[in-house]
């Protein structure tokens, strides 16, 4: 058995040892799970009624209804915060002292005020008639932070004689960062770029703050607006609206992987230009005109040491 960098490795007692422990936590989490799953259906909520009301024609259309609204928020903000960390990450590296301190106390600001003060703040004090653009705009402003400390860790782990490379070639700045950094720090930063974008579909849930009618708002509404033998079901709603939030996270997951996988495969280098080969290059012997002890003296002539190829005029 190989030893691990963080610890040894364990030995036969300690793998048995280890193996008795996993057996008697999953059996507590089972008994736990059980428990649950008895009181629950003692009080009723588990019920064929609490899980029938998804069967009426209404109810599926307010869960579709935010579903798109949830949707539209994310897709709003993801932009957002994507172009907002762009220009965050650039200012952070910029060479000039005021663009840098701008961008360095506009992250740490809003990097650590709560999401959802900024939200809140956003709504009231600027958009309170328009609550999908102030839930937008307040994810826009909080990931576009993150997304900026995870572009500029990337651009930094790009080798830098890859730009320097760039400015002997004559490339300016703006260049270097367009060309060579910045689409090596997205490819290299992708799972933790996706990763964030994911929280960002989560956090869109806080609309229910500013009451934006997204799946957490909507699934309050069913919960406490519907009664089902004398209760409210909001297990059951909380179970539907939570797998629902599950599945969206998954495809996102599944697609940042797909984009991931696409770009490995992706074919890089220079190509060799067709019809160039190596034997349709003239060699000495085959330029024309008198050699070393030739006839005249007029024309190019080779060296006289053999092998070399160097030709005198």
């Amino acid at each position: 058995m190989s030893a691990s960098v963080l610890y040894d490795a364990p030995g036969p007692k300690a793998v048995v040892r280890n193996r008795i422990y996993a057996v008697v936590g999953s059996l507590a989490i089972v008994a736990l799970i059980a428990v649950s799953i008895m009181r629950l259906a003692d009080k009723g909520h588990l019920a064929p009624e609490m899980w029938d009301i998804f069967n009426y024609a209404g109810i599926r259309q307010n869960i579709a209804d935010a579903v798109l609204a949830t949707l539209k928020a994310f897709g709003l903000a993801a932009v957002g915060s994507l172009v907002l960390g762009v220009l965050l990450a650039v200012g952070r590296l910029s060479d000039h002292k005021p663009i840098r301190w701008v961008a360095t106390t506009f992250i740490e600001l809003f990097r650590s005020l709560p999401l959802l003060i900024t939200i809140y703040a956003i709504w009231v004090g600027f958009l309170t008639d328009y609550s999908m653009w102030a839930l937008a705009a307040g994810l826009s402003v909080y990931n576009g932070c993150v997304q900026a400390e995870v572009l500029r860790a990337g651009i930094n782990s790009v080798p830098k004689g890859q730009s320097e490379a760039a400015y002997a070639l004559g490339m300016s700045k703006t260049q270097v960062m367009t060309t060579v950094l910045m689409p090596q720090a997205i490819r290299s930063m992708l799972p933790t770029i996706i990763s964030q974008l994911v929280v960002t579909l989560k956090d869109t849930s806080l609309g229910f703050i500013i009451l934006y009618p997204e799946l957490l708002q909507t699934a309050r509404l069913i919960a406490s607006n519907t009664q089902v033998n004398g209760q409210y079901p909001y297990v059951s709603t909380i179970v539907v609206i939570g797998t629902i939030y599950i599945a969206m996270c998954l495809l996102l997951s599944a697609l940042a992987t797909w984009i991931e996988k696409r770009g490995r495969r992706a074919k890089t280098g220079i190509k060799v230009a067709p019809g160039v080969q190596t034997a349709d290059i003239p060699t000495v012997e085959d330029i024309p005109g008198p050699r070393e002890g030739g006839a005249g003296g007029a024309g190019p002539t080779v060296d006289g040491a053999a092998g070399t190829g160097v030709r005198k005029d």
